[in-house]
């Protein structure tokens, strides 16, 4: 569940951009209805509809996230702020000049703060946030610490990379390839980095029992 739940705005986005693009005009008229006063001109093309539609309810869904998530009194993560205000700021841009540039850069930029985030913290703060985010689960030594979050610097990096490279250059003017490698190319490649490293520090486990 949590799984789905970190993953709600991706996927709904994912749904959103479908959907539109199955029904483009549809999409189209619903936003020229009642998004008219948020888009340059006050009105969209149909094949803008679908990453404009998308865009929004990417958007909703992440402020839903958070609304959730301060309703129950659990902690929001500095990663989802600043995955709420890249959305923002990136997103709202997409949808205002109904330009899908915008959003595609959004992820890579997001990556490139977390990296950012993750090699500052340890070398100016001496605050190494994987340590600080995983000590409950494994004990590991001070070097292996040090790998696992230069690790994800380096993985963060190569995928802020990969989305500039897909999104501009392979699939440059390909939204739909560009959002399915963000839906499921992502996700595999999340998934089987995150199997590596869990087997990697699997000695390191503490016993439960």
């Amino acid at each position: 569940m949590k799984f789905l739940f970190d993953w709600l705005p991706v996927i709904c986005f994912f749904v959103a951009y479908k959907l539109a693009g199955m029904n483009p005009d549809t999409a189209q008229h619903f936003i020229n209805t009642y998004m008219s006063s948020v888009v340059s001109g006050g009105s969209v093309a149909a094949e803008q509809s679908p990453i404009v539609l998308a865009t929004l309810i990417g958007i909703l869904a992440t402020i839903g996230q958070i609304t959730w998530l301060k309703l129950r009194k659990q902690t929001v993560t500095g990663t989802l702020w600043v995955t709420l205000v890249l959305f923002v700021v990136f997103g709202g841009l997409t949808i205002y000049l109904h330009d899908e540039v915008f959003i595609k850069w959004k992820l890579s930029i997001l990556y490139w703060l977390f990296a950012l985030g993750l090699l500052a913290s340890d070398m100016l703060f001496k605050k190494n946030l994987m340590r600080q985010s995983m000590q409950e689960i494994f004990q590991l030594p001070d070097q292996i610490w040090t790998r696992l979050n230069l690790a994800w610097v380096v993985f963060f990096l190569v995928m802020g990379v990969l989305n500039w490279y897909l999104a501009f250059v392979l699939f440059k003017g390909d939204t739909d390839a560009w959002v399915n490698f963000k839906t499921f190319g992502i996700t595999g490649i999340m998934f089987v980095f995150i199997v590596g490293q869990t087997v990697y520090l699997s000695r390191h486990i503490k016993d439960q029992a």
